[in-house]
Formats: structure tokens, C-alpha cells, sequence
């Protein structure tokens, strides 16, 4: 079964079919799905799909275009959810500095607290770096040490993805590895040993390719596997196995 490491079905565009949707991921093929939080006021939703669905596990954190809602008090109100039965990690959270809604040191900080977070913890952590590269392998190499980390929809190059394999983290591949641009993204597929690698959907975000532009959902990561196993050339039995497992033991998932 397929394991979905990062999908967002709080979202508003799954309202009118979120129930049926989701209780259709068996006959998909999908066994798991790990939902993140970008910002504070998704984290009920996020919690109540964790508790309707037991195949639905959830991360509490808040991406960087959103680190301006944070204070002392919200941070110990997530600190508290943190200790929720199926909340598996502290994400989204990181640097993006394509929209640039937030000054750049306030993400950065936002940023270390969360890790700090997650730390005291013992979570994983689910990293979004955009348009952020050298910035975001400051921070972790200063403050994510032996820690458990995905780099989130990877676009970067592949020998910083190789340096972040190095660093024990996994690097997540959605439906960008299906588009005919992604060349760097399909050149670190090739480079990364499969052990390294996670699916990930960011529904209703970044459809692969037949969708490209719709509303994405994580029936369509057979589009994903069927791509990484032609990169890499081995069976999409192999890439459904040894990511699901990857997975599992990330999020401490049975």
C-alpha cells in the first residue's frame, strides 16, 4: 500500500467530497496518509482527520509564509497538541523566500523554535524550502542534527541532496517528478538510494502528469511510483514497498 507522506485534506477544495474521497484511498491502493499543518487555525482540522480516520495521521506546525500568527502562546498550545495519540511530527515548517510573506529572519527564528520543538519532543520534522536552499542548510546544519527530517517537494539540486542524505534525512517526491521540466528533481531520484526517498502528494496541490493544473489527491501517486521506477529502473512493487517502510519508521508509524 501506498504511503502518503504530506497531503493538506483540511483544505477548503476537498469540502464538498472530503468524506468520500477519503474513505475511496483503500481501493487506491493508499494505506496511509500523514496530513500537515501550514498554519495555526488548521490545526483543529488537522486533529479532527487524524480522529475520524484511522489511516490519517497528522504533523502540528506552521509553514513560513504564516510564522507571523506565532507567539509564546501559540507556541505552547502546540507544543500541548504535540502529545496528541496521532500527531507524528512537527510540519510544515522552514523558509520560503518566493512569496516572502514574513521578513526572513522572522522565519528563521520561527523556524529554530520549531525544531527546538520537535526536538524536545523527539518528532520528526517536515521541512518546506523554496527559493531558500543555502539558508535552510544553515539552519539544519546548525540546529537539525541527528534529527529526523524530510526536505519537503524537493527542488533543489542533486548534490545538495546528497549532502542532505549524508545528514540522515529523506528527501520527499511528489508529482513534479512526472512533469517534463522537473530535470533536476528526476536527476536526484536517480542519485538518492531508494532507502532515501518518500511519496508525497501536497494535495490538492501539484497534480502529476496526467493532472498537471487539477486538484491533486493521493490516488494519483501511481503516477509518481510508475515515474521513480523507470528513473531508477526497478519495479513499482519495489517503490511502493520500500517507501511505505521508509515512511512507517519515520513517523514511528506500525
Amino acid at each position: 500500500m501506498i504511503f502518503d507522506t504530506h497531503a493538506h485534506y483540511d483544505d477548503e477544495q476537498f469540502e464538498q467530497d472530503r468524506e468520500g474521497l477519503l474513505l475511496s484511498m483503500k481501493d487506491s491502493g493508499v494505506g496511509w496518509i500523514v496530513n500537515a499543518s501550514a498554519a495555526v487555525d488548521s490545526w483543529k482540522k488537522v486533529l479532527e482527520l487524524t480522529r475520524r480516520y484511522p489511516f490519517v495521521y497528522g504533523m502540528i506546525g506552521v509553514h513560513p509564509d504564516e510564522v507571523g500568527a506565532l507567539n509564546e502562546e501559540k507556541l505552547s498550545e502546540m507544543e500541548r497538541l504535540l502529545d496528541e495519540e496521532k500527531i507524528v511530527a512537527v510540519g510544515e515548517i522552514g523558509l520560503d523566500y518566493y512569496w516572502d510573506n514574513e521578513s526572513h529572519d522572522l522565519q528563521k527564528e520561527w523556524f529554530v523554535r520549531q525544531l527546538d520543538l520537535a526536538r524536545k519532543h523527539g518528532l520528526p520534522v517536515n521541512i518546506h524550502s523554496r527559493e531558500a536552499a543555502a539558508d535552510t542548510m544553515e539552519v539544519l546544519k546548525a540546529h537539525g542534527q541527528e534529527m529526523k527530517a524530510t526536505i519537503h517537494c524537493y527542488s533543489y539540486s542533486r548534490e545538495m541532496a546528497e549532502e542532505y542524505v549524508r545528514m540522515g534525512y529523506l528527501i520527499g517526491v511528489g508529482g513534479v517528478v512526472t512533469f517534463n521540466n522537473a530535470r533536476k528533481l528526476k536527476e536526484t531520484v536517480c542519485a538518492v538510494p531508494l532507502s532515501h526517498i518518500v511519496l508525497e502528494t501536497d494535495c490538492p496541490y501539484l497534480a502529476p502528469v496526467p493532472y498537471r493544473g487539477k486538484r491533486n489527491s493521493s490516488a494519483n501517486l501511481h503516477y509518481v511510483v510508475r515515474a521513480i521506477a523507470e528513473l531508477k529502473g526497478i519495479t513499482e512493487e519495489e517503490v511502493v514497498h520500500v517507501t511505505a517502510e521508509t515512511a512507517k519508521a519515520f513517523y514511528g508509524i506500525s
